[in-house]
């Protein structure tokens, strides 16, 4: 009998103190890349935005949209839960098909003014935007897939997107 509860006790203790927790956000940034697929790069402590973005690849692949012939780009905030940033819950991405691939960067708001998100975002984005391109209905179409994509996987997991737009392109 002493025993046992001697062993329950352990047992809850163990739990307690050595228990699986949250993955604590990374201090530098994470940079994932697939050569020839795909290019993740986050800032720092948004590491635990990689399933989000990792969704959003795998739905991708899912649909058979060909990256290799057309550039695509959009811009989001996006409200979750899980990735906590110095201004709230909310991080920019920048989802960009360049040359077959495809680029998330992920960036935390410089303010919690919505207004500066856009700028912010390309700022950060700016290598990949140089001489960029988007005329033809193959890229118009890719960039429709793009934003299906992430609505798609935001639905399921309960993520606020907003899609950050220049005035131009409305």
């Amino acid at each position: 009998m002493i025993e046992t509860l001697t062993l329950i006790t352990l047992c809850v203790l163990f739990l307690i103190f050595f228990r699986p927790g949250k993955t604590p956000p990374l201090e530098s940034q994470l940079v994932i890349e697939r050569p020839g697929q795909y290019k993740i790069t986050l800032a720092p402590k948004l590491n635990l935005a990689q399933p989000f973005i990792e969704a959003i690849i795998d739905r991708l692949a899912k649909s058979g949209v060909s990256t290799q012939h057309g550039n695509a780009r959009q811009f989001f905030a996006v409200g979750d839960r899980q990735v906590a940033t110095a201004h709230g819950d909310v991080y920019l991405l920048a989802i960009i098909v360049r040359e077959g691939m495809i680029h998330f960067i992920g960036v935390q708001p410089v303010s919690g003014d919505a207004a500066k998100h856009l700028e912010t975002i390309k700022a950060n984005a700016k290598d990949l935007l140089k001489d960029f391109l988007v005329s033809d209905e193959r890229s118009k179409a890719l960039e429709d897939s793009l934003l299906s994509a992430i609505r798609e996987v935001s639905g399921e997991r309960g993520i606020v997107v907003d899609q950050l737009q220049d005035q131009a392109d409305k």
